[in-house]
């Protein structure tokens, strides 16, 4: 048997070291060694090569794509996020922060799901949760429950349940007999998933894994562990808030771009099909500094509402922040205020919300942030049922935006009287009685806004 070694790994890059070191060459992060024991193998690798037996190389245009058939996780917004269901023999990785609400959301894909589930779980107990099953709905007679830290005890169970989904809460808690290290270490982490993605792809079982994350929001563990599996989904959501985002970071048999909506409650996670429905307030139209913008997150449009606050600046040097935008970009959005429409924004305090809780990446909503600072800083409101979208640039000209039909299809619905977009050359064809109001310059809607 070939002797032990001890060696210093990096649980934040995996570099390794034969000595500990405060910080590491590879990261440059302090105090990340962490010492672990590594066996290596007794064989020489001229010999593996020479023994080994893989599979042999066939015609791509002859591959049968029937196991590529989706399954459906019974869940609308879970789906969508990941293309259509989940892909046979798939391995997905779901990240949140703690209380956020990942392990309630698996659960009730688990009592939802139509074949039978492996529910494993090396956090909780079996009571626990029977608890929260018993909260969130009707047990179901497929689902299984299994309390185990082993992953070759987990793989051995699995092979002899055939489950159609398993679920593993969570990656970081697991450990394998071919390390000598503590749970939560860079190479049981690897380990653990290499040997559970082995067994997926084999058995042609989708597995989805929960991941923790680290104090700045990112997945913890080795960056190798997003590499190899197939989806890395992100749960979000404010705790103050009870709606909660999924988002696709990563995803091979489908869009990144979109998410699924839910809600918290008493019962459990409730989807949320019309996401304008929390986004917007009815009763908020009244008051300055308040406007809509028709936003497109994947392929779904919807409504979210941008609140300003414009006031002069007490302490002598203006405050910019920003809740859910991009605190670059108001800069650089009142800069253009400043520079190309004469607004004399300087010495005042600017503070943007986007409602909800949310954050939004779409560059069609500066139009909206625009005219919503503007009309906090003369203290008018926004004549109701007006919405905008549209890219502002440098020069303060009004640049389109992606899907234009479906955002104006989109406010047209929910009851909108006009909307401000950009103006192209191809006109829509969508006949609704929504009035679209095309502007090529930021002072254009200033005056039709206000005029």
């Amino acid at each position: 048997m070939a002797k032990a070694k001890t060696v210093y790994i990096c649980q934040n890059c995996g570099a390794q070291s034969p000595k500990w070191t405060g910080k590491c060459n590879s990261c440059d992060q302090w105090n990340t060694f962490v010492e672990e024991v590594v066996i290596p193998s007794a064989k020489s690798p001229a010999l593996l090569s020479q023994n080994a037996t893989g599979n042999k190389p066939v015609l791509l245009k002859e591959v049968n794509e029937a196991n590529q058939v989706r399954i459906s996780t019974m869940n609308t917004e879970f789906d969508r996020v990941l293309g259509g269901g989940l892909v046979p023999g798939s391995v997905t990785l779901i990240g949140g922060e703690p209380g956020i609400g990942k392990s309630t959301l698996l659960l009730q894909i688990s009592q939802q799901f139509s074949g039978t589930v492996l529910y494993v779980s090396g956090e909780e107990s079996a009571d626990q949760i029977k608890l929260r099953a018993n909260r969130l709905g009707k047990l179901t007679e497929s689902l299984f429950f299994l309390a185990e830290v082993s992953t070759e005890a987990i793989v051995a169970q699995c092979k002899q349940l055939s489950p159609g989904l398993v679920i593993i809460d969570s990656i970081q808690t697991l450990r394998t007999s071919y390390i000598e290290s503590s749970p939560g270490t860079i190479t049981q982490i690897r380990e653990s998933a290499t040997q559970l993605i082995q067994y997926a792809k084999e058995y042609s079982v989708p597995i989805i894994l929960v991941g923790h994350i680290t104090k700045d929001g990112s997945l913890a563990g080795p960056k190798i562990l997003e590499h190899v599996v197939d989806t890395v989904l992100q749960f979000e959501g404010d705790n103050h808030f009870m709606y909660r985002i999924l988002r696709a970071h990563k995803n091979r048999f489908g869009s990144t771009s979109e998410i699924g909506i839910f809600e918290m409650s008493e019962s459990g996670l409730r989807e949320v099909t019309n996401p304008s429905e929390f986004l917007l307030f009815a009763n908020s139209y009244q008051y300055s500094g308040i406007s809509a913008c028709a936003t497109v997150e994947g392929i779904r449009p919807f409504i979210i509402e941008v609140q300003a606050l414009v006031s002069t600046a007490v302490y002598g040097t203006p405050q910019r922040s920003a809740t859910g935008f991009d605190t670059r970009r108001l800069n650089m959005l009142l800069a253009v205020l400043e520079k190309r429409v004469g607004f004399r924004l300087s010495s005042k305090d600017v503070f943007l919300n986007i409602a909800g809780g949310i954050k939004v990446t779409d560059t069609a909503i500066d139009l909206a942030v625009i005219c919503a600072i503007l009309s906090s800083d003369v203290d008018r409101p926004i004549p109701k049922g007006t919405c905008f979208s549209g890219e502002v640039g440098l020069s303060g000209e009004i640049r389109p935006a992606g899907r234009m039909e479906q955002r104006i299809a989109e406010a047209a619905k929910l009851g909108y009287r006009r909307i401000f977009v950009p103006k192209v050359k191809n006109k829509t064809s969508i006949k609704s009685d929504i009035e679209i109001i095309e502007v090529q310059k930021v002072e254009q809607v200033f005056s039709k806004l206000f005029s």
